[in-house]
């Protein structure tokens, strides 16, 4: 079994291989514009964040019924648990679907149908975070954070996601601070592609406790003094980073050095079906490329349960934290 860890940069979306598309598709009435599942696979090249959002908005008309979403949830969650995910804070873009005329409560409902369970079937603890789609008005996330109100009980928290070059956190001051007056917990993306200005945006205007990515601080030393000082978690997705040509090759990824600058960080997939693999794809890949030791990898592990919105729970987190200390490592 591999190192437990929680993974905290994950959009349900994202994981939608494309046999479960076209299985999707079948039963919905949709037509894909691919021969087959093969074919599709083939798609999922890219040259930037946009090309891949361009496919990615675009299968999403497969996902129509709360059965949909709860069997995208379930096969991600049993591909998780094989991969040691013990907690999973995941994400999900209800704009992207209300803009195809599914009802938020729908999307809700159907991937809470799979979280409800998720812990007798998988043994995975989980959260579920709202994203904001930045390249959408300030008025359509307020919106669509009003119309979440009766679905809180479920929501944990709220992120930014989408295009990011040309759409700074500020846009969003206002509905962050209404999901902060709500109790919400808050990430964004910030630091992709977008400059190591959106990350301090993202942190002194929109309040934010998790960075998403993050990788553009280490452009500006007096960020990275300030993130390892107050100790805010930082979501890397390597394997993500890589195909949509943010970084070459994992081997230039700037994880160590991050590591080294006494940086929060930790590993996850982001939309592992589109991107090359899973969370443990990513923990083997950053391993191999970067030299990474069983104490580097358990210090990842670490992170990810300390980042995690467990405060609610901090037995559960101790549990865990106490797993990724006990484990072997292979040569120890």
């Amino acid at each position: 079994m591999p190192v437990p860890k929680a993974e905290l940069h994950l959009h349900i979306e994202g994981t939608l291989e494309p046999e479960l598309a076209f299985a999707l598709a079948a039963r919905g009435g949709v037509t894909l514009p691919y021969a087959d599942a093969a074919a599709l696979r083939e798609a999922y090249r890219f040259s930037d964040l946009q090309s891949f959002l361009d496919l990615y908005y675009g299968l999403m008309a497969v996902l129509r019924t709360a059965e949909d979403f709860t069997e995208l949830t379930d096969a991600y969650l049993e591909r998780a648990a094989a991969q040691g995910v013990r907690h999973a804070e995941i994400f999900f873009d209800p704009q992207a679907h209300a803009a195809r005329g599914v009802p938020l409560g729908t999307v809700v409902e159907g991937i809470g149908a799979s979280l409800d369970r998720s812990e007798e079937r998988y043994g995975i603890s989980t959260r579920l975070i709202m994203c904001f789609l930045r390249d959408e008005s300030a008025e359509s996330a307020l919106a669509t954070l009003d119309a979440a109100k009766p679905y809180l009980d479920r929501i944990t928290g709220v992120g930014l996601d989408s295009a990011e070059v040309g759409n700074p956190p500020a846009n969003f001051r206002e509905v962050y601070e209404e999901a902060a007056r709500l109790g919400l917990r808050r990430v964004a993306h910030a630091g992709e592609e977008g400059p190591a200005a959106y990350v301090r945006e993202a942190l002194d205007v929109l309040g934010v406790e998790r960075v998403d990515h993050g990788l553009r601080c280490m452009d500006d030393p007096e960020l990275v003094d300030r993130l390892a000082r107050e100790r805010v978690p930082l979501t890397l997705c390597p394997l993500s980073n890589v195909r949509l040509r943010v970084i070459d090759t994992l081997a230039d990824h700037p994880l160590r050095a991050m590591m080294e600058a006494g940086l929060l960080v930790t590993v996850n997939s982001d939309d592992p079906a589109y991107f090359g693999g899973y969370v443990g794809e990513n923990f083997d890949g950053v391993r191999d490329a970067l030299g990474l030791t069983g104490e580097q990898l358990r210090e990842l592990a670490r992170n990810s349960f300390e980042a995690s919105f467990l405060e609610d729970d901090e037995a559960r987190r101790e549990r865990y934290l106490a797993e990724v200390e006990a484990y072997q490592f292979d040569g120890e």
